[in-house]
């Protein structure tokens, strides 16, 4: 007979302090995400595990919850979903019920999701990469859910485009050309500004899945920044990416607004109770530091704002 040992994780820690949240981390899973009349997407997603643990248990037994973990996401991700967001969900739903003293158990995970597209002018195919965003937190009260993702485009700033203008006006002065046509000429002729590439991240959180669509979240963080760029570029796109962004001139926090504006204008359905997450971040080409600015607001505010802005 082989000795018991002790279990040693269930005793009383020398610190009775309770934590918020103990598991693991770089879990990696396959997902698959079901698509009508095609064949479904397969994404290597990297999840967060967590579950709370009482002031009075000294461990969460690291070894035990990495199986019971791992039973979890295989069941959770076996079979296909058309929502990975539900995935996190049913996960944390069976955490919380395999876990006699937790009261919470929360779900993340990112993805990178390849999707094709068609450059703005010469039409050619290409790919785009999207980092997909999902969690979900369940608690005896419910489950809620997040979805959303981060994406890149860029942006030009106004402040430099604005002292480029000024200057342009000089030497249009200094050349005789009349105001009215060196006006003209400038509002047609976009001025140089220095540009950054963007990194916006847009994510929705509700009781149960939110009621939004993941692509078309994309859609509105790509929007938001001053254009879209493109892995495949011939000179007909870059002409395109380069002028409609100098005629976009964005601040980082313009860009966090637009995505604020177009969320109401796009998801009207979405509970006053969904949280909206919204980041901007921009790698500086002109600086060492980068901008970055962000706002996490409940959908009633944010269309209180909003409407109240117009």
């Amino acid at each position: 007979m082989s000795e018991q040992l002790p279990d040693v994780q269930a005793s009383s820690p020398d610190v009775t302090v309770g934590l918020s949240q103990v598991g693991v981390t770089g879990v990696e899973k396959l997902v698959k995400l079901a698509r009508p009349d095609k064949r479904p997407i397969v994404l290597t997603a990297e999840f967060e595990v967590f579950v709370d643990l009482p002031s009075w248990r000294k461990g969460a037994d690291m070894s035990r919850n990495m199986e019971v973990i791992d039973e979890t996401l295989e069941a959770a991700t076996r079979e296909e979903a058309y929502r990975v967001e539900d995935v996190c969900g049913d996960a944390a739903e069976r955490l919380l019920a395999k876990h006699d003293y937790t009261s919470k158990a929360e779900v993340r995970m990112e993805a990178e999701l390849m999707t094709r597209e068609k450059t703005p002018e010469s039409d050619k195919e290409t790919q785009s990469t999207i980092d997909v965003i999902a969690s979900a937190t369940a608690t005896e009260e419910g489950t809620r859910e997040e979805i959303g993702a981060r994406v890149v485009g860029m942006t030009v700033c106004p402040c430099s485009q604005g002292m480029s203008a000024a200057r342009a006006r000089r030497v249009l002065d200094d050349l005789g050309v009349d105001d009215e046509t060196a006006e003209a000429f400038l509002d047609e002729v976009p001025q140089p500004g220095h540009s950054q590439r963007g990194h916006a991240t847009l994510t929705v959180e509700s009781e149960d899945a939110p009621e939004v669509d993941l692509m078309n979240l994309v859609d509105v963080a790509r929007d938001a920044m001053s254009a879209r760029i493109y892995n495949l570029a011939k000179r007909p796109d870059e002409d395109h990416m380069t002028y409609h962004s100098h005629a976009n001139a964005k601040f980082v926090e313009d860009c966090v607004r637009s995505m604020a504006e177009d969320v109401v204008t796009e998801f009207p359905d979405l509970p006053d109770t969904a949280v909206v997450t919204m980041k901007q971040s921009n790698d500086e080409s002109i600086h060492q530091h980068n901008a970055h600015a962000e706002r996490i607001v409940e959908m009633g505010t944010l269309r209180g704002e909003v409407d109240g802005a117009n």
